[in-house]
Order: C-alpha cells, then structure tokens, then sequence
C-alpha cells in the first residue's frame, strides 16, 4: 500500500472528486460512443486504409546501380 495515500483527509478529497462528476447509464455512453464512431468512420485511417504516397512507414525503395 506504500504510495497509496490514506485516512480521513484523503477520503474527503476523494469523496469531493466523485461528488463533482457527472453520472451516466452505460447504455448511453456506449450509444453515444457507437454513434461517434459509425460519424468519423470515413476518417479512421484504421478502416479507409492510408495511401502509399502519404503513408510516412511505408518502404522505402532501394536505389541500386549495376
């Protein structure tokens, strides 16, 4: 538990932090999730793919002379 911070002050603090949230049902928070991702869908590199003349990892090509 060393680094943990503990007793009554911390308690407080912790209490105040979680008084000051704001709650939400987990099926809204994953319908809101879920309609932000189906909306920037068509930017996601990750799903459209990254052309090879703007993709920074693709290989490079070697130069050889005969």
């Amino acid at each position: 538990r060393e680094g943990r911070p503990s007793g009554p002050k911390w308690v407080v603090q912790q209490l105040q932090l979680e008084a000051g949230l704001n709650c939400m049902k987990v099926s809204q928070a994953a319908a809101d999730l879920k309609q932000f991702c189906l909306q920037n869908a068509q930017h996601d590199p990750l799903l459209t793919g990254v052309s090879s003349g703007t993709n920074p990892f693709r290989p490079q090509k070697v130069c050889s002379f005969l």
